[in-house]
């Protein structure tokens, strides 16, 4: 290599490398919502009915309940350009194993996943509409044991959503309106997660601000 090539090879070098810490100081960090050891912050959702939720083996469980059994924080970590990632297994029961609730602006709204008999993934309300027949919703097989990645987004645009890899809801959020379910998971608000008369486990919870 001659000293004009070598110059422009280190000069190509540079600036990728320099593009490259860029990219990676702007990720976003993730700040962890449960340590594997204790529910900290979080508090057991006063669900008529619910179950004792634990901590065992680095898992918050959430028992099968009369109907709901959940958890919840007081004050959600962000309204606004924010993301959530947990996983969520269910153990028992045939229904929802993740009632993830969580904020949109001024709103609240949940993101149902395994409902309604235990395929439907969907976000109540939106319209006046819950998960089960609305423009969000999905169906999809639920393995019990089996661990999902849930992934959530709130933009001004848009709410998201994914499962695994799969992106599932994808709602322009403009014109739209959008609630809670009237009915006991209205406890789970700002920020919650709960079942229906189903057993499931959380782990790995964390957030970013966008």
């Amino acid at each position: 290599m001659n000293s004009l090539s070598r110059r422009r090879f280190l000069a190509t070098s540079s600036v990728a490398l320099f593009a490259l810490q860029f990219s990676q100081a702007a990720e976003p960090e993730w700040v962890p919502l449960f340590d594997g050891k204790a529910i900290g912050k979080w508090k057991t959702t006063d669900f008529a009915g619910h179950a004792d939720v634990e901590v065992k083996n680095g898992e918050i469980l959430l028992p099968q309940g009369g109907d709901m059994t959940g958890i919840n924080l007081e004050a959600a970590p962000a309204k606004m350009d924010y993301e959530i990632e947990l996983s969520a297994k269910r153990t028992e029961g045939d229904d929802f194993f993740c009632g993830l609730t969580f904020p949109v602006g001024d709103k609240c709204v949940s993101l149902i996943v395994g409902g309604w008999g235990g395929s439907v993934v969907g976000i109540s309300n939106v319209n006046g509409e819950n998960a089960s027949e609305n423009e969000t919703t999905q169906y999809r097989n639920f393995k019990k044991g089996v661990w999902y990645r849930i992934r959530v987004r709130v933009t001004k645009e848009k709410i998201e959503a994914w499962i695994d890899k799969d992106q599932l809801i994808d709602l322009e959020i403009e014109g739209k309106s959008l609630d809670m379910r009237i009915g006991e998971i209205e406890s789970s608000k700002p920020f919650g997660i709960a079942t229906w008369r189903t057993a499931g486990a959380l782990k790995d919870l964390r957030w970013r601000k966008l």
